[in-house]
């Protein structure tokens, strides 16, 4: 899409066509392209319905916003959950921060929950369709401008906000050296004198190396339904004070977790419900396979917190370096998900070929850590029958691999 069409596409004129196009059954289809094409040029017909298909696949990430907004395949793709966004904005909210900067603010799901949230916001992106985009997105201007260097620093505002964008010429990176911002000017702004920087917030994927988050900085893990979405980064501190400090309480139900971390914490947060856990004691020596065995959460095992929802367990991991937790405490945790172990088998092709067979299992979930297993090819090799469906865990442990038959819950 070119600007031109970006331009036109965010008009009152544009909205009939978009109605249009919201109402084929298949948006992608030859039909519904030249049925459009009756009445606009194939640019704009291809425009409008390119938007309709990517309103229905934002809806499981954006929500409500899906049916307003206006999209590119890029920019869904990067653009942040929409209860994510919430989560973060009233962070700021309640550690006192009016304005924000939201610096490469892509589409604008950032900057529309931090206008949700009541925070003056600035938003800047250096592609210019979309800022026309986002500016639509927040019906207000957007800046279409680079933003680098001593121009990150220069922003007059309480807070800044930065989703790097991790898309090169070919295509998605994780290399923080190709950044844009450039990563090197962003740690310089996170670790900058807490007493006199602003807030500096950073969104990063959820996967990188703990050696590069930088010391005194805190760190957040997030969690959505399951998924680990991201990682944010925390620096400076709020207008007047701390940006450890809550203002003002609100409700789990509405604001989960309104204290916003503390320099050099790291955590755990999970979305929608916004339980938090920070890594604390830990974890402790393996030990030998209990009733129950727990699965913590793949943000508690970034964040490092596996030994305090151990903790919270009365719980040991099932062997050395491995994220699986096991003891007898009928205990549970928004933190891991609970399996109780009914039978323990050999991992051993034969001996769980037999337990299937004898047991008329055909459908097997099978999950598994620390033994490179590759569960599809491992459950083919099987060669199961049956009509029943079971699941199973296979794991070292301190009396070797094992297969442990497990219901969930």
């Amino acid at each position: 899409m070119d600007v031109e069409v970006a331009q036109w596409l965010v008009t009152p004129d544009a909205a009939p066509w978009l109605e249009r196009a919201m109402g084929e059954a298949d948006p992608t289809s030859l039909g519904a392209a030249e049925r459009l094409r009756r009445g606009l040029d194939p640019a704009r017909a291809a425009a409008v319905l390119d938007q309709a298909a990517l309103r229905r696949r934002a809806r499981a990430k954006l929500g409500e916003w899906a049916d307003t907004f206006f999209l590119t395949h890029d920019g869904l793709e990067m653009a942040t959950r929409a209860d994510v966004a919430r989560w973060r904005a009233a962070r700021l909210v309640d550690a006192g921060v009016t304005a924000v900067a939201d610096l490469g603010c892509g589409l604008g799901a950032d900057a529309r929950a931090f206008v949700e949230a009541g925070l003056d916001v600035t938003a800047v992106d250096r592609d210019p369709v979309t800022a026309v985009l986002a500016a639509a997105n927040l019906g207000r201007p957007v800046e279409c401008a680079e933003v680098a260097g001593e121009a990150l620093a220069a922003r007059d505002t309480a807070a800044l906000f930065l989703d790097p964008s991790r898309r090169t010429d070919a295509g998605r990176t994780w290399d923080l050296a190709k950044l844009s911002p450039p990563w090197s000017h962003i740690r310089a702004l996170l670790e900058r004198d807490p007493g006199s920087t602003p807030p500096v917030v950073v969104k990063l994927g959820p996967g990188m190396a703990h050696r590069d988050i930088p010391a005194g900085v805190a760190a957040t893990w997030v969690s959505h339904h399951g998924d680990l979405v991201e990682l944010t980064l925390w620096g400076g501190a709020t207008v007047s004070g701390p940006l450890a400090v809550a203002r003002r309480p609100r409700s789990v139900a509405t604001v989960p977790d309104p204290v916003a971390p503390s320099p050099g914490r790291w955590e755990a947060v999970l979305l929608p419900e916004g339980h938090v856990v920070a890594a604390g004691p830990p974890t402790p020596p393996p030990g030998p396979l209990g009733r129950f065995l727990w699965e913590p959460d793949p943000a508690v095992i970034r964040a490092t917190a596996t030994g305090a929802v151990a903790a919270q367990l009365g719980a040991h991991p099932v062997a050395a370096r491995l994220a699986y937790l096991t003891g007898d405490d009928d205990a549970t945790t928004p933190f891991a998900q609970r399996f109780a172990i009914r039978e323990v088998l050999p991992y051993d092709d034969a001996a769980v070929r037999a337990w299937a067979k004898a047991n008329g299992v055909g459908a097997l979930e099978i999950k598994t850590r620390g033994l490179g297993l590759d569960p599809a090819r491992w459950r083919r090799r099987l060669r199961l029958k049956g009509r029943r469906a079971a699941t199973v865990i296979v794991t070292p442990s301190l009396a070797g691999s094992v297969t442990l038959v497990v219901d969930r819950g």
